[in-house]
């Protein structure tokens, strides 16, 4: 009697955990700030909105109204690193519901889904830390996500491709130079090691994944600010310890938040990895680590 009633007891707290977990990765959406000085002195601060890992699928009504109301931020600029996509017919739901930030400038790159629909794994399999993709995916089936006609609607607006490319944008009387890469977790990435542009006021790494191999690159060229998604911060955190995986081979210390990134001799990188407003469609829990959007105010 006795162990039947403790695992009673078990069952129903296991059930209450996860479906608080179920209600924060599709409820608690949360908006989170950070200061960051990387500007020249005396230059005017610039409201810099990184979106990543929205996973979004059509039904999606909660996060929808969520990313619609993002506008109201009026940032200045929006980096997007990724992950957009959890279903072949999400591109038109995802764009109503970025709404006018597609005219506000920005930028972006692409995850895996963005080229890959998302499929079941074994969470097992996640938390035992994947480091790469021969590890943890099938890439060799199709990519069946409309990638293409994603680049076209994000570009439409002015957002600059960035994938394994440059570009400059001038916001708020600040030249921006952008350097971005393809997805490192598809092992994508296309780095030629030139030194960010030397003349901008700000030099910005893009990417999905943070990669140790493409953050050290980013801070071998010279860029002050690098942006990444990919993590989910972990999406289970414990709390006292924080994240137990990163999906890649960045430390779980750094798996979400504004960090650092520093190669011995070298100036060092600010880094800002988000922790992403959605999940796979197949694991709807987050402990912990709230879906989020994160307001980082560049300054001088």
């Amino acid at each position: 009697m006795a162990i039947g009633r403790v695992l009673g007891a078990t069952a129903v707290i296991g059930a209450a955990g996860l479906g608080y977990s179920y209600v924060e990765a599709t409820r608690r959406f949360v908006v989170r700030e950070f200061e960051v000085p990387v500007l020249p002195a005396r230059s005017r601060p610039i409201r810099l909105l990184h979106l990543s890992d929205l996973h979004l699928v059509p039904n999606q009504r909660h996060k929808i109204a969520w990313l619609k109301s993002l506008a109201e931020l009026e940032p200045d600029l929006v980096v997007n690193t990724g992950d957009n996509l959890a279903h072949p017919d999400s591109v038109g739901p995802l764009v109503a519901a970025l709404g006018g930030l597609v005219n506000t400038p920005g930028v972006f790159v692409f995850g895996s889904n963005d080229y890959f629909s998302p499929k079941p794994k074994l969470p097992t399999k996640y938390l035992a830390g994947g480091t790469g993709v021969d590890e943890v995916g099938d890439w060799g089936r199709p990519r069946d996500l409309p990638f293409e006609f994603l680049r076209t609607e994000l570009s439409a607006g002015g957002w600059l491709d960035l994938n394994n490319s440059r570009g400059e944008l001038t916001v708020n009387g600040t030249r921006i130079a952008f350097t971005g890469v393809d997805d490192p977790h598809l092992r994508y990435d296309r780095l030629d090691g030139i030194p960010a542009d030397a003349t901008a006021d700000l030099r910005i790494g893009v990417a999905h994944a943070p990669y140790l191999r493409v953050l050290n690159t980013f801070n071998r060229a010279g860029n002050e600010l690098i942006l990444a998604g990919h993590t989910h911060g972990g999406q289970l955190q414990l709390p006292g310890i924080g994240a137990l995986v990163t999906n890649c081979d960045l430390d779980n210390a750094r798996a979400n938040g504004l960090h650092s990134h520093q190669l011995p001799g070298l100036d060092s990188s600010y880094l800002h990895v988000s922790a992403g407003a959605g999940t796979s469609p197949f694991t709807p829990f987050r402990f912990c680590c709230r879906p989020e959007a994160t307001v980082l105010t560049l300054t001088g």
